[in-house]
């Protein structure tokens, strides 16, 4: 029988184990770590949730992060990636787990002190991972009933994009500055055309879209055809938007460092041809 023991106590709820499959472990548990030492043995049916922390950074910063937290929030946010790890299905990186747990002690301690932070990219994130949204809502809820603090809306979109990180392995940064950069085309587009975009319409979840498929596409090297004779026509047909579609198409391959199929110019034109009639 595979013996666990004790590595280190982190508190009545953590403790580090040497696991015999895994080696470093983090343990979860009600009351796991009480009265627990170095070398104790741990039975499989004491602690509810085992963490494989394989990478050296993310076992020393979750190992800093859990003495911060006190027993009542550390409970709440682990049941709250628990409820998460049982919604995506699939299995969610290991910095996840440390980097939702860090945003999160630091979002209800910034709440419970009266100081909130503004989310810019709200309707950006809510439109392009709506399945991740709806869970981070649902986050929002378990928090609010467990510690009676209600989190702004805004850190729904915050909670969306960590989600998201941990389902695609990709970098948080990466992720924000994509976001950053379909609201900065936007704000162009805005300023471009002379008009207020309602950004809950169906129209403006639509261009956001087209926006994020169009830097994946460019990122991933995909092909885009063009209808045959169709760039001359929307060209002629439709000048301002036609060269507004080609100005947000070189800031975008300044962005991403990457060429941009003239293609996208001509679907971008459809879209912005649509936004500009609904505004007039």
């Amino acid at each position: 029988m595979e013996q666990i023991l004790v590595s280190r106590v982190l508190n009545n709820n953590v403790i580090i184990a040497q696991h015999p499959s895994y080696n470093e472990v983090v343990l979860i548990g009600k009351g796991i770590g009480f009265n627990r030492k170095k070398g104790d043995e741990i039975s499989a049916q004491s602690f509810e949730k085992m963490f494989v922390l394989k990478n050296e950074v993310e076992q020393e910063s979750y190992k800093k992060l859990i003495p911060q937290l006190n027993e009542e929030i550390q409970t709440v946010i682990i049941e709250a990636i628990s409820y998460i790890q049982q919604q995506v299905k699939e299995e969610l990186t290991e910095h996840f787990h440390v980097a939702l747990t860090d945003h999160l002690m630091v979002a209800i301690h910034r709440q419970m002190q009266g100081m909130e932070i503004r989310n810019p990219f709200l309707v950006e994130t809510s439109t392009l991972y709506p399945f991740e949204y709806k869970i981070a809502h649902e986050v929002l809820e378990i928090i609010g009933e467990k510690l009676g603090i209600s989190l702004p809306k805004g850190e729904a979109g915050f909670i969306a994009l960590h989600i998201h990180s941990g389902i695609s392995n990709r970098e948080l940064l990466e992720i924000n500055k994509h976001s950053m950069l379909v609201s900065q085309l936007i704000q162009i587009i805005e300023e471009e055309l002379e008009i207020k975009i309602d950004k809950e319409s169906l129209d403006c979840m639509r261009l956001i879209r087209h926006l994020h498929f169009t830097i994946h596409r460019v990122l991933a090297g995909e092909y885009l055809s063009e209808p045959e004779g169709l760039s001359f026509l929307l060209k002629n047909e439709y000048p301002v938007c036609y060269n507004l579609a080609w100005k947000l198409i070189k800031i975008m391959q300044q962005s991403l460092n990457k060429p941009i199929y003239d293609a996208e110019a001509v679907y971008l034109t459809m879209h912005l041809q649509r936004i500009r009639k609904k505004y007039l």
